[in-house]
């Protein structure tokens, strides 16, 4: 029996590579969770998206962030700003699972129980949910859980519906009621398990002549 062999991609001037993660570049978000019993812990996590006030966040079921989605059902995803970048990585490498899961074990994860303190973050109230906002934060999201999917290997989809929405005032958009300014907002981003920032507007956007408003 002939043998015949399947062609090489056709790629042109790309190669073809198999990544083991493809987070290219998003916002990192400190998520403020409690548990059943009360016991609050706070994750950054990266994998998340929003459209309209429904976000999708993806979670690590061994995380405990997931056992407190699962079981109370409430969150508030705190966006981070580049100047919290020092705070934000004091959290990295840090669960509220005790005993620590052995896989996270086996890459330096350690169980920290006061993460407010651990990180240098100040816990503020929020009005519709139980877990605490972070007052650093420039901007805090309440939510609640609608649902969850297991995607396997260990990743859960939630998605939430934000109930509530806390800024800072010096990120709010002159002359508007309800906008936040993108030239005063400066998120943090996570691109590949590496912090950076945004940089300056490139290029006027089409998009923008449509007032925000028309998505509401």
């Amino acid at each position: 029996m002939t043998t015949v062999e399947s062609p090489a991609p056709r790629t042109g001037s790309h190669d073809v590579i198999d990544p083991s993660i493809l987070y290219f570049g998003t916002p990192v978000i400190v998520i403020s969770t409690v548990s059943d019993a009360g016991a609050v812990n706070l994750m950054p996590m990266s994998s998340s998206y929003f459209l309209g006030h429904t976000g999708v966040l993806g979670i690590g079921s061994r995380s405990q962030t997931y056992r407190n989605l699962v079981d109370t059902g409430e969150c508030v995803l705190n966006m981070a700003s580049t100047s919290m970048v020092t705070e934000v990585d004091r959290l990295a490498l840090t669960t509220g699972r005790d005993p620590v899961p052995e896989r996270k074990a086996a890459v330096g994860y350690r169980y920290v129980a006061d993460k407010f303190a651990h990180a240098g973050l100040t816990p503020a109230d929020a009005d519709l949910v139980r877990p605490p906002r972070i007052r650093e934060c420039p901007i805090n999201l309440e939510a609640l859980v609608v649902g969850h999917h297991d995607l396997g290997d260990g990743a859960i989809s939630f998605q939430v519906e934000v109930v509530r929405i806390h800024v800072h005032p010096a990120i709010r958009m002159a002359g508007t009621e309800h906008r936040i300014d993108p030239d005063a907002w400066r998120p943090l981003i996570m691109s590949f398990q590496r912090f950076y920032g945004l940089g300056a507007e490139v290029h006027p956007s089409r998009l923008a002549t449509i007032n925000e408003e028309w998505y509401r």
